[in-house]
């Protein structure tokens, strides 16, 4: 359930981007559960916002797969199964790690080391504060999503991007879409980003390619026990209302 506000403006698009941030943030924590109906007029009501940007939100969502338009019924939040998320990953660390040895090949520019490092330096200064809050979610998810972009085009391969957009389908397998997001799970992505970066500079294509895929694997593995985790609380939090019932 939501209990957060967009800013207020008068600019649809700037007021669409803003909810459908709201939007994204509440799925990749839970808050929204798999399965479950967006209805605009609640919706509104929660962001305190007209249907409009929140309509064009939702579309912009169902373009990421985060959720699923069904006509004549509406939005859902988007299910995938623990086997599409692990099979995504599996994918991502192949193609990555290609990435990452073909970015070590051909080298930086300098508009891409500025770049890389501008990301590496503001995931640094996030986790320094010690403690992570839904808020920064979102910067983090654009610092990251930055930083394996950066990536992707020093590699220069348009095929591999577009093969990597394939395993992006799987919503939860996205670099924005940040779900396991515990300080110490963060803390070893970013610290990951650096090795990596090192390895590329120093144009090493066998240890860019592996720490790329070893990135990738760990990854999966705390997203996927995020997701146990919290499926047991959602399991437990429904057996307690049961219970109350009867």
């Amino acid at each position: 359930m939501l209990n957060e506000q967009v800013p207020a403006t008068n600019d649809l698009p700037t007021r669409t981007v803003s909810i459908a941030e709201a939007l994204r943030s509440a799925i990749l924590s839970g808050n929204l559960s798999p399965g479950e109906r967006l209805r605009e007029m609640e919706l509104s009501a929660w962001l305190d916002a007209s249907r409009t940007p929140i309509r064009a939100a939702l579309q912009a969502l169902a373009g990421e797969g985060l959720v699923t338009h069904i006509p004549n019924r509406g939005y859902y939040v988007c299910e995938f199964s623990t086997d599409d998320i692990i099979q995504a990953y599996e994918i991502r660390s192949v193609l990555e790690g290609l990435a990452a040895r073909r970015a070590a090949q051909r080298g930086f520019n300098h508009a891409q080391r500025v770049k890389m490092e501008d990301a590496l330096e503001r995931g640094d200064a996030l986790l320094e504060r010690g403690e992570l809050t839904a808020d920064d979610r979102p910067e983090y998810g654009e610092i990251n999503n930055t930083i394996h972009e950066v990536i992707q085009d020093v590699s220069d391969s348009r095929m591999l991007k577009k093969m990597l957009r394939i395993s992006y389908q799987v919503a939860p397998s996205s670099h924005r879409n940040v779900i396991a997001f515990d300080h110490k799970d963060v803390r070893r992505r970013h610290d990951d980003h650096h090795r990596i970066y090192e390895a590329i500079l120093d144009r090493n294509g066998s240890r860019a390619e592996l720490l790329m895929r070893d990135h990738a694997e760990s990854v999966k593995i705390s997203l996927i026990r995020s997701l146990s985790t919290r499926r047991v609380i959602d399991a437990q939090a429904l057996g307690g209302s049961k219970n109350q019932k009867n």
